[in-house]
């Protein structure tokens, strides 16, 4: 698993419920351009439509050795799944509160997949503790390496 991108702030802004796979479908030079690292999903959310799930806002930069051939940076894009687990996640998704947050997005034998997952929003408080946790985790490991 070669992960070429990370949505490092999800886990700060949210709680994990489930985590899903999924391909994405991509066109010409996208899988090019994301092998070279031109991509981000920071800023990027999962949308359902009609019994689809897409990715909207995820930026992938032109390919280096493109030439005249260029693809819309953040167009929307379609993710492949079952349709057993989409409907799953489509019951889940339509409760107060639940969101659907990209995670990282890697290679698995080849082909780019991203990681999703169903996710609740954190209040103040929660992300208090989550730096909290972290700085007590960077003390012991700290004290550990001085050991």
């Amino acid at each position: 698993m070669n992960i070429i991108s990370n949505n490092r702030k999800s886990s700060y802004l949210y709680n994990f419920i489930d985590k899903y796979e999924a391909g994405i479908q991509l066109k010409g030079f996208e899988v090019k351009a994301i092998r070279e690292g031109n991509v981000n999903i920071a800023e990027s959310y999962v949308n359902i439509k009609n019994n689809e799930i897409f990715i909207v806002g995820m930026h992938i930069g032109e390919y280096s050795h493109s030439g005249y051939a260029t693809h819309e940076p953040t167009r929307e894009r379609k993710l492949l799944m079952h349709k057993v687990e989409i409907s799953k996640i489509k019951s889940k998704f339509e409760t107060k509160g639940i969101t659907i947050v990209p995670l990282k997005l890697y290679f698995k034998k080849g082909k780019a997949k991203l990681e999703i997952a169903l996710a609740k929003g954190k209040k103040k408080w929660d992300k208090r503790e989550t730096i909290k946790k972290r700085d007590i985790d960077r003390e012991i490991k700290r004290s550990m390496k001085g050991n």
